[in-house]
């Protein structure tokens, strides 16, 4: 029965991903947008690559492509990128490293696996999300925070059966080091057999996991979510309970992601996302023309 003072969330839905290709021909997996599930605002994409294992020489990325209007969070798990753009940035991400970049006003970008990865092949895991910035912030400065993983937070419950990677946010007394340009919380949680954790999210924050691997138990109804599949909260409580029930034969791996809503108007093409056609079109054609730039070796 829910009442006035009731405080965990219940499960709004199940959302199970989809597989299509992206960048120059890999494989991802992915819960939003879809057909039947366009946008969870503020944040507009997420996207699993992989875990596949790559042989010598197959390795593809995401060659030369813009981005105008929101912030990218690559999240490498197994593998490793390369990364350039044309204001400048270059740089590698190596398993467990965090880049949180702020397209802003636009870069060009490319983003591939690194070169002797590619050569020698291996498991290549990660994920990118894509958070929508406000209409006063669509046309900052780019702007990046490039995190090694050595430097995420992490902590864990006294019992040592919850793991938590603290990427945007706070858990478990952990705070993240990463500014982000509205309210976000990205944590990454592994809970081991009889593992279970409830989490702190604010009633007006949006709120899903996706689960990267396992099977666990969600919200008040304790309603089963599996690999791949993404599992939204409704806003009628301010904490989350996640469990991994005691007879699992494995572990429980997953992200929790929530973030304030924007309530503003979207508008998106591509790369692009902004709050009026008039603007895509200018971004389409400062594109064009070479206004973003371009990555210069």
């Amino acid at each position: 029965m829910t009442t006035q003072t009731q405080t965990f969330r219940t499960v709004a839905g199940i959302i199970n991903s989809v597989e299509t290709l992206e960048g120059a021909g890999f494989l991802v997996r992915r819960p939003f947008p879809k057909s039947s599930f366009s946008e969870f605002d503020p944040f507009l994409l997420l996207d699993e690559l992989g875990p596949v294992n790559q042989k010598p020489g197959q390795a593809k990325g995401a060659p030369d492509h813009p981005h105008r209007g929101f912030e990218t969070v690559s999240y490498v798990l197994d593998g490793r990128l390369e990364h350039k753009d044309s204001v400048g940035h270059a740089g590698l991400l190596n398993p467990g490293d965090v880049q949180w970049m702020t397209a802003g006003a636009g870069v060009v970008h490319s983003e591939m696996p690194e070169a002797e990865f590619t050569r020698t092949g291996g498991r290549l895991h990660g994920i990118q999300l894509w958070v929508n910035l406000p209409q006063r912030d669509k046309m900052i400065a780019p702007r990046y925070q490039e995190i090694p993983s050595a430097q995420i937070p992490v902590a864990q419950t006294k019992d040592g059966f919850v793991t938590v990677r603290v990427i945007a946010g706070e858990a478990l007394g952990a705070k993240a080091v990463i500014e982000t340009r509205t309210p976000i919380i990205y944590l990454h949680f592994t809970l081991q057999p009889g593992g279970s954790i409830v989490q702190s999210v604010p009633k007006e924050y949006n709120a899903f996991t996706y689960v990267l691997d396992g099977s666990g138990l969600f919200g008040t109804e304790q309603e089963r979510g599996e690999d791949g599949q993404m599992v939204i909260f409704a806003p009628d409580g301010e904490e989350v309970a996640i469990a991994n029930p005691a007879d699992a034969t494995q572990p429980l791996d997953l992200l929790l992601i929530a973030g304030v809503p924007l309530n503003e108007p979207v508008v998106r093409y591509g790369p692009f996302v902004m709050n009026t056609e008039a603007e895509i079109l200018q971004a389409i054609d400062d594109y064009q023309n070479g206004r973003m730039g371009h990555i210069y070796d």
